[in-house]
């Protein structure tokens, strides 16, 4: 049964954002190794609709080996600067093909950007893939009718863990998936704007230090944040002699949100802050292997009081940026650790509580 996050700790928090999964897992799923082919369903798509006339959209793409479409676009040098969804789905490249499923949802709903007093319309709708095809059957992946799905299921409950787009996921030696965080700011320039983000953990690297069995620099807030304790030498050393097995399976992709009011620029600098919260997470990141990408919706409908002493010349709004672009870091690192713990077993790919049990509390 898939676990649902909790309101106050999500992406779906900030208002006119929700997220909706579409995902086939067969019970006889199996990975492809050397010797045999993989089989089954084990992928899907998961969709982040954009219900904000204010949105701002914006991505950074740090991957080496990135699959994604419509990125051109949310250069902020461009015309667009808005979407009305973000797909993140599996399948490799073939995956891409979901977006059009959500195009077309969006389209019968008259849902995109006006082209004519017709009702025509063009819903913008970026997307990026993980690489999951040797999980299950290779001709197995997301198409349009999974795009649509997904959409139609968007709703601010959402599941976490081996569903959607981490259906398939891999995270190094362990089971990936899928997983949120969000939060809101106290104080400061930035009190009262929420951060949120959704993650696909799937890359080549490792989110759990395996000298530890624990998420990378840990400290102990961070466990009881988890749920975790320091596990016992057994289960370390058996994440050990996982590891040493592992194969190459990559791309962590996401989205960042906000209901801050920030310009094109500044919301490319939440999408570029993400990675670094996805590089505390993972060991390593960024690598010519990965698609790493991040989106960033900024919703526009909170703008805190600024201070007046910002130079002439400065962007007036730099010290709200920089609160949100802090805790955007924040809530990508948790997503994605959060995304590990809460996966469950597809096709025999162990899981962090199958291997490291004991350091659940």
């Amino acid at each position: 049964m898939a676990v649902i996050a909790p309101a106050g700790d999500r992406i779906t928090d900030v208002a006119g954002i929700t997220v909706g999964h579409h995902h086939r897992i067969d019970a006889t799923a199996r990975v492809a190794d050397p010797e045999s082919p993989g089989a089954g369903w084990a992928t899907g798509t998961t969709v982040i609709r954009i219900d904000a006339p204010s949105a701002v959209c914006a991505v950074d793409v740090r991957g080496g080996g990135p699959g994604t479409r419509e990125t051109d676009l949310l250069d902020p040098s461009n015309t667009v600067q808005t979407a009305h969804a973000l797909v993140l789905t599996g399948g490799s490249a073939y995956g891409l093909a979901a977006a059009d499923g959500v195009m077309a949802g969006l389209e019968a709903l008259g849902v995109g950007l006006p082209m004519d007093d017709q009702g025509h319309v063009v819903p913008i709708v970026p997307a990026a893939v993980i690489f999951d095809l040797p999980v299950g059957s290779w001709d197995r992946r997301p198409d349009a009718g999974f795009g649509r799905r997904a959409l139609a299921a968007a709703t601010v409950d959402v599941a976490v863990g081996s569903v959607g787009a981490g259906a398939g996921a891999r995270a190094g030696a362990l089971k990936g998936g899928i997983g949120t965080a969000g939060t809101r700011i106290a104080d400061g320039p930035a009190a009262g704007v929420q951060v949120g983000a959704v993650m696909v953990a799937n890359p080549v690297g490792s989110v759990i230090d395996p000298a530890t069995g624990l998420p990378w620099a840990a400290t102990a807030l961070d466990l009881d944040t988890y749920g975790l304790t320091p596990p016992d030498a057994g289960d370390v050393a058996r994440l050990g002699d996982l590891v040493a097995k592992q194969t190459v399976l990559n791309t962590t992709i996401g989205v960042v949100a906000t209901d801050a009011a920030l310009d094109p620029s500044s919301t490319r600098r939440v999408a570029m802050a993400g990675h670094d919260g996805l590089a505390r997470a993972i060991v390593p990141a960024h690598s010519p292997l990965d698609g790493d990408t991040i989106f960033a919706v900024a919703t526009g409908t909170v703008h805190p009081p600024q201070p007046d002493t910002v130079p002439p010349g400065m962007n007036r709004d730099v010290g709200l940026l920089a609160e949100v672009c802090r805790v955007a870091a924040n809530v990508v690192q948790r997503a994605i650790v959060g995304a590990v713990l809460a996966a469950e077993p597809v096709a025999g790919i162990p899981t962090y509580g199958d291997v490291l049990a004991s350091a659940i509390r």
